[in-house]
């Protein structure tokens, strides 16, 4: 946790949200003191925010504060426009190269300027522009250097570098390396000995219709690629929304058009208030190998010849392992079972074992696989609740678009009422998703929470069981 208190203050702050809902809603009183409030999708409280807009639209958001805008196709093509307009100015030369330009360093203008004016000369060679550039000879025919066949001139084409090679194999090249993926934005002079740049015009004179909106769609999604710090898509299935994030605000929830919430550092759906790390470990626990292995320690014991794992469930303790071993013990002592009968205490019980047990012989074993099926249980516990509020969640985000395209357009209609005066009703169900994103991961706060630490937990639990009860009384 960043902080030991930041999950008692979420917890308290969303309980005295519950208090402060019921008080204003059983007052009677016109809301107009509230116009300036907007509570947002992740629950928090905007007293800048302008409620003019549209409640019944499902993809608009408030945000408690503006430190990332969400960018949609349109948004980062006039970002990568802009940028790619300054440098060219600044630096006069052609918009082609500029734009190669800022793919090498990030799509940062201040690092290409820095860099640039420190040392135009490397730039260049680093990148592959060269200052003046060669044109074909003006012959009638030119040997092509891929095929080595001779073709007429205006069969000819080359790169700044003025390497002849046919239209033909200019075109295979470049479809090449565009199949390849977005290695295609830097591609080089096919020469060997060459590192001309190709660029952007070339490719668009020489390449397929399909490969130039391949080639174009990488150039695009390269703006946020290649500028992690600042820019990421968002994770959400099939969403193509980016977000500019302002670096340093140290506020990580995200909150996307498409209605999905995420953690700016980790990526992970948003979780505040429970750390990066902390996520980390419950998911990769939650999908881990390691709860399998518990599982069969706890639960099963291996075949005393084969050492496959068996289950018993129920019946006597004759035990028969499956083919090809088919190997006969007893499941308390292991033992053969031609060594058992009668006299050792039958079907359902083995003397054997007992004496052996309270010699101490089993103790260890029975220590590790108590260990085990205690440490399942624990999981268990948390990992039932964790999921059971994911469900919950997803239930009331559903409920909530439902009641925000469907229902308050009825209920406004019933009961004479604008919509506007209903917004309360959508604010009402938008705390109640926080609260169970809130809920869902206290139960991976608490699964790490130091046991030794009793009255930490004791206070955790406390909060943990009002915010449950509180979310109970609205519903």
């Amino acid at each position: 946790m960043d902080s030991d208190d930041e999950m008692a203050a979420v917890m308290i702050e969303d309980s005295d949200d519950y208090e402060d809902f019921y008080d204003d809603a059983g007052d009677g009183e016109d809301d107009s003191d509230t116009d300036g409030v907007v509570i947002d999708y992740d629950g928090f409280v905007d007293p800048d925010s302008d409620d003019s807009d549209d409640l019944s639209s499902s993809h608009h958001y408030h945000h408690r504060s503006q430190n990332y805008t969400i960018l949609n196709e349109d948004d980062i093509r006039q970002c990568q426009e802009d940028s790619i307009t300054q440098i060219s100015t600044v630096l006069s030369i052609s918009r082609v190269a500029a734009g190669m330009l800022l793919h090498q360093y990030n799509w940062s203008v201040s690092k290409v300027n820095d860099e640039w004016f420190a040392d135009e000369e490397n730039v260049r060679k680093t990148v592959g522009l060269l200052e003046n550039g060669t044109p074909l000879p003006d012959v009638e025919e030119l040997p092509c250097g891929i095929c080595f066949e001779n073709y007429h001139h205006d069969r000819m084409r080359a790169a700044a570098c003025g390497h002849p090679f046919c239209v033909t194999c200019w075109q295979g090249y470049i479809g090449t390396a565009i199949h390849d993926g977005p290695g295609c934005l830097m591609l080089r002079c096919p020469d060997p000995s060459c590192g001309a740049a190709v660029g952007h015009d070339m490719v668009n004179k020489l390449a397929s219709n399909d490969d130039k909106e391949k080639y174009n769609r990488y150039f695009l999604r390269s703006f946020v690629e290649d500028n992690r710090k600042t820019k990421k898509w968002c994770p959400a299935p099939g969403c193509e929304y980016a977000v500019d994030y302002v670096a340093g605000s140290g506020i990580f929830d995200v909150s996307c058009r498409c209605s999905y919430s995420f953690c700016w550092n980790c990526v992970e759906e948003a979780h505040r208030p429970v750390d990066c790390g902390t996520v980390s470990k419950w998911i990769m626990k939650n999908s881990a190998e390691s709860e399998n292995m518990n599982w069969i320690l706890a639960n099963s014991k291996p075949c005393p010849k084969c050492k496959r794992p068996i289950e018993k469930n129920q019946g006597c303790m004759h035990i028969t392992c499956t083919p090809p071993c088919k190997f006969e013990f007893c499941w308390l002592c292991l033992g053969a079972w031609s060594e058992h009968g009668e006299r050792t205490g039958g079907f359902y019980a083995c003397n054997r074992y007992e004496a052996a047990k309270q010699d101490g012989v089993y103790d260890e074993a029975e220590k590790r696989r108590e260990m085990a099926k205690n440490s399942i249980e624990r999981y268990m516990h948390y990992y039932e609740r964790w999921a059971t509020n994911q469900s919950s969640r997803q239930r009331a985000v559903d409920n909530l678009h439902q009641m925000q395209t469907v229902h308050l357009e009825k209920l406004s209609d019933t009961q004479c009422q604008p919509e506007s005066q209903l917004k309360f009703i959508i604010e009402a169900w938008q705390q109640i998703v926080e609260c169970r994103r809130v809920l869902k991961w206290t139960y991976a706060y608490g699964y790490y929470l130091d046991e030794q630490e009793q009255a930490k937990k004791q206070f955790f639990e406390y909060l943990q069981g009002m915010q449950f009860f509180n979310l109970d009384l609205c519903l």
